[in-house]
């Protein structure tokens, strides 16, 4: 796999124009000398955006070169104004890494970091396209990977938790819908009983995991089915298309050779302390694997509700600071209130955020979150009330104890006054207690809702449930 992520400077690679993440609305309006390519500009590298790069190598345990530089890729494409590419070629910020996905290990070739492209627009009806600079020139990662992926669902599995990683580090929002990243597969097939691997295809611009999936199960198929047949692959670059869910030939696929690399002269080589990359490193908090793992370990939880939790950085951060504004504001079990707040979370409040919505948006606080999943764990409401009042801290924001004042949700907790009610349903159902005792034990459930419906719901079913079993022997 080869995967291009856009970096979240607050400027482009080698410019001072704003990096607005391919979002601005009108064409070329982030543009200077130096990204359009003009004659006599100079550029100047981001430290920002090379700090991103070398964290994304910790991260992933990445070796780093100490003495790094650019380089120029020399290509000619309508939308790079340069006619070339500042690009890294043989020696990258970061090499040797790993990833690990269910049941493999994923070996990381190389990290290096470059300038993207513009953005060519093909107008319907026209035989003409457009150039859109806004986009060139912003500082775009790349991570390429050793051959060990097998298979569609793996290179899909690999993807996804790069991403997320890439999240919790806050170098890149990463949305593929967004273009912020990218991901191109190279296909080589091989006889079972060969160690060389076949002609490499690539297919170019991937942008959702979806089509990731798709497209390298479609051209997998479609090389098998070349190679039956006695017919040669060659190296070349394929698009997909997602409507007829089929790669298609672009072009005979360059080699290095063809980009003519050679040092970039206007940029000095970078030179990499000990200290300042243990400085970075000191940056990286606590990862998805290293999350889950502690989720599961601190605060009971099972594997598949911690993995919900840490799919996203702010998710798993509410979840946090929900139970430890629930610890302090009770003397219940933590593992009760640890799990009582896992299941409404997830079940709950996940229900509430629109399509793609951060839980950051609504309007109800872990604190006020906390507090309801101590009143909860207290058995002062019930979980259907519990849903009432998330529902509205949700809508306004509003405190767990007012709401429950106001809507009168507090559990009867009385046990005389349940006993009362008790004595009058089956004074009132005689015939249906005459029922229970002779065998018919549904009449138990009919006369149980019966007291139930009397406290308003208000009353804990297990009490009452004991209390009528002893009244009706």
């Amino acid at each position: 796999m080869e995967i291009h992520v856009e970096l979240a400077t607050e400027s482009k690679m080698f410019c001072s124009c704003r990096n607005e993440m391919s979002l601005e609305k009108e064409p070329n309006v982030n543009i200077c000398p130096v990204c359009t390519g003009q004659p006599g500009s100079l550029p100047v590298a981001n430290q920002k955006a090379v700090d991103f790069v070398l964290m994304a190598g910790l991260a992933l345990d990445c070796k780093i070169n100490r003495r790094s530089k650019f380089d120029r890729k020399n290509y000619f494409y309508p939308d790079l104004p340069k006619g070339y590419q500042i690009s890294q070629y043989d020696v990258p910020f970061c090499y040797g890494g790993k990833l690990k996905i269910p049941g493999k290990e994923i070996r990381i070739t190389r990290i290096h970091l470059e300038e993207d492209t513009g953005k060519l627009i093909h107008q319907k009806g026209t035989d003409y396209s457009l150039v859109d600079f806004n986009r060139a020139g912003v500082p775009l990662m790349e991570l390429v990977t050793e051959p060990d992926i097998s298979n569609a669902l793996e290179a899909k599995e690999f993807c996804e938790k790069l991403q997320l990683i890439l999240r919790y580090l806050g170098i890149s929002p990463a949305d593929m819908e967004k273009g912020h990243m990218r991901c191109e597969a190279n296909i080589s097939l091989k006889e079972k009983e060969s160690r060389e691997l076949g002609t490499k295809v690539e297919i170019k611009n991937l942008n959702s995991f979806k089509s990731v999936e798709k497209a390298i199960d479609y051209e997998i198929s479609r090389q098998s089915a070349m190679l039956r047949k006695g017919e040669k692959i060659i190296q070349e670059t394929r698009g997909w298309d997602e409507s007829k869910l089929k790669t298609f030939s672009q072009r005979e696929k360059e080699f290095a050779q063809d980009y003519r690399y050679f040092p970039e002269p206007d940029l000095p080589i970078i030179e990499l302390s000990e200290e300042y990359i243990n400085k970075l490193r000191g940056l990286i908090t606590e990862l998805p694997d290293e999350k889950r793992k502690r989720f599961v370990r601190e605060y009971n939880l099972i594997e598949a509700d911690a993995i919900i939790l840490t799919s996203e950085r702010s998710l798993a951060e509410y979840y946090e600071n929900t139970v430890s504004e629930a610890f302090a504001d009770s003397s219940n079990n933590k593992n009760v209130i640890a799990k009582l707040a896992a299941n409404y979370l997830i079940t709950e409040v996940r229900r509430y955020l629109k399509e793609g919505g951060k839980i950051e948006s609504i309007k109800m606080k872990p604190k006020n979150f906390g507090k309801l999943i101590s009143i909860v764990a207290a058995g002062k409401i019930s979980s259907p009330s519990a849903k009432v009042v998330i529902e509205e801290m949700i809508k306004n924001g509003a405190e767990p104890e007012k709401i429950i004042s106001d809507k009168n949700l507090l559990l009867v907790n009385d046990i005389s006054q349940i006993q009362a009610l008790v004595d009058k349903v089956l004074i009132e159902n005689s015939e249906a207690a005459e029922d229970y005792k002779s065998g018919k034990k549904n009449a138990f459930q009919f006369l149980l809702g019966m007291v139930m419906k009397a406290t308003g719901g208000k009353a804990d079913p297990k009490v009452v449930s004991e209390l009528l079993s002893k009244a009706l022997k």
